[in-house]
């Protein structure tokens, strides 16, 4: 796909598709998503979407990876960035009782966008489509906003999302998360290499707290700098089987140059040996396309008795095989892990909160630094 010879991701916001929602015949809707820009300046900006779930959700008994969508429409498509926030506030603090009156106030210069320079777009099942070009100026920090007007049936979404999403409802707007994501915030800005998160929900940022910006790949990545772009591939519920199977999520992770991979605690309870094949898997397939692999431990997630072995026995497969066939190994119990006796126990949670990001990113990012 030529639209990664140019563009990268600007934000470190995880909006991949995780499940799908249905409206009603005829129904017409509008929101909006927030996203936090990473790296200030003018760019050409692209939204890059996908019609194919990329993860399985929950059980996975109504979506599941690979999940093909059915044809729906944008009927429009609007950027710009967010205005002044009140005093004492930032998006995250915002609530219904905020956007209910007069929402538009946090928002300035929404720019049409266009698709093949139409104004509309009717979506093919499981394709990939990206808006035309826009310039677009922002500080580091400043949000995109991104607003879509459209229709149609079975739209992919991010159900656990951790972004500031509105729906409008009459003249107000309301929280809700069945809006059609973008799957990249694309942007032609020069960066020395791309780097891609391919994790779960812990990955996501689930646990560090709702439009933060406070996950460990997210702290990571300002101590790596703005030389690099970043794409957050986390997503909740996601399997390392889901990345295994080769499918739309890792065939995006595949656009990167350095792929971070931390997967495997939702697998958890199948069968150790199949896990412990999905992540060579994964590995394989990054290699054999000439990705360098950072590869990390399945983080500790106060685990039932009957899955402790288990999970024992898989990352001392990824610390004494795996790790052979990958560029770095991190191993995160150490840092997250109540104590070496009851290393399975989560110290700071099994999504780890702000803290437990904090002390994750800074150590990794140590150990990183002795590779360079």
């Amino acid at each position: 796909m030529t639209y990664f010879d140019k563009y990268v991701s600007n934000t470190c916001a995880g909006s991949g598709n995780q499940m799908f929602f249905n409206m009603n015949e005829d129904e017409v809707r509008t929101g909006r998503m927030f996203y936090k820009i990473f790296a200030g300046g003018e760019y050409n900006y692209s939204i890059l979407f996908s019609n194919i779930i990329d993860t399985t959700f929950s059980n996975g008994a109504v979506s599941h990876a690979n999940l093909i969508c059915d044809s729906w429409k944008i009927l429009g498509a609007r950027a710009g960035k967010c205005k002044s926030i009140p005093e004492g506030k930032d998006l995250a603090d915002m609530n219904l009782s905020d956007t209910d009156e007069n929402a538009d106030i946090f928002v300035t210069d929404l720019r049409e966008l266009t698709f093949n320079s139409n104004k509309s777009k009717e979506v093919m099942p499981g394709e990939f489509f990206a808006t035309d070009p826009i310039k677009l100026n922002f500080n580091k920090k400043e949000y995109l906003c991104l607003e879509i007007t459209f229709t149609g049936k079975m739209i992919p979404h991010h159900r656990e999302t951790l972004l500031p999403v509105y729906v409008k409802n009459g003249e107000t707007w309301e929280y809700s998360n069945e809006m059609p994501f973008a799957s990249m915030i694309g942007c032609d800005r020069p960066a020395k290499a791309r780097i891609a998160y391919l994790g779960d929900s812990i990955t996501q940022g689930i646990g560090a707290g709702y439009n933060t910006y406070l996950h460990w790949n997210a702290r990571l990545s300002e101590k790596i700098g703005e030389e690099y772009a970043y794409w957050n591939l986390g997503l909740g519920f996601a399997r390392a089987h889901d990345a295994a199977s080769d499918g739309a999520w890792l065939y995006k992770a595949k656009q990167s140059d350095i792929v971070f991979v931390c997967l495997g605690v939702n697998d958890i309870g199948d069968s150790a040996e199949q896990i412990k094949s999905d992540l060579k898997r994964i590995v394989d397939t990054l290699k054999k396309e000439g990705k360098t692999v950072i590869l990390q431990t399945i983080p500790p997630f106060n685990y039932e008795e009957n899955t402790i072995a288990d999970w024992k026995s898989i990352n001392d497969y990824v610390k004494n095989e795996l790790s052979q066939c990958v560029d770095f190994l991190f191993d995160t119990i150490p840092y997250l892990s109540d104590s070496e006796q009851q290393s399975h126990i989560a110290k700071f949670g099994g999504h780890p909160t702000s803290d437990g990001c904090r002390i994750w990113a800074d150590a990794l990012y140590e150990r990183l630094k002795t590779k360079r």
